[in-house]
């Protein structure tokens, strides 16, 4: 994306293989488009916010469906994308909120369920005794584990060769650059 310039989406859609506007707008309802005409509207930040929305909260019901194959009803979507989050790391509660989207104070709430369901372990710093380091248990590998194994099952179901890995690159290089964009606006101002 060019500097101080919008995100110019009929350049992305170029890079994206370009869909079929009229089999998109029929497909999707929430694709933008004009009522009157069934043209296809530019599409603006807000809905491509809208989008992003929409596909987290599917995304969280794929992972609440792996949950219930897998048997566990002691977590759910939010701890588990901080199982996701956590990794092979131990990191501090800030890092861990660096790493997602989440509110502090629900953090503290999700780590505590996932402590008491033996699935992290929170470890007092030696440096700060206010501050805890957090790492997964082996319960808590193991489910991670398995959802990143069902992961790549879906991945593999979608992605069915180089065009398909270059959009998925093209979008996520497109969303990381707005996470950065809306960020510094936020904190900043525009």
């Amino acid at each position: 994306m060019k500097e101080n310039s919008v995100l110019n989406l009929s350049e992305l859609n170029d890079d994206l293989g370009t869909l079929n506007k009229g089999q998109a707008a029929q497909t999707d309802p929430g694709y933008p488009q004009d009522a009157e005409f069934s043209d296809l509207r530019q599409i603006t930040y807000f809905e491509l916010a809208r989008l992003m929305e929409r596909a987290s909260r599917r995304f969280a019901g794929l992972i609440r469906a792996e949950l219930t194959k897998l048997r566990v009803d002691d977590v759910g979507p939010a701890q588990a994308m901080i199982l996701l989050a956590i990794g092979d790391s131990e990191l501090s509660v800030a890092e861990l909120l660096d790493r997602g989207h989440y509110v502090g104070s629900n953090v503290s709430y999700y780590l505590k369920q996932l402590a008491d369901g033996d699935y992290i372990d929170r470890v007092a710093s030696q440096r700060d005794k206010r501050s805890a380091r957090i790492k997964l248990t082996e319960k808590g590998r193991q489910l991670r584990a398995n959802l990143r194994d069902a992961a790549m099952s879906y991945e593999r179901a979608v992605n069915r060769g180089d065009q398909d890995q270059r959009m998925l690159e093209t979008a996520f290089q497109t969303l990381h650059q707005l996470e950065l964009a809306w960020g510094t606006a936020s904190r900043y101002g525009v």
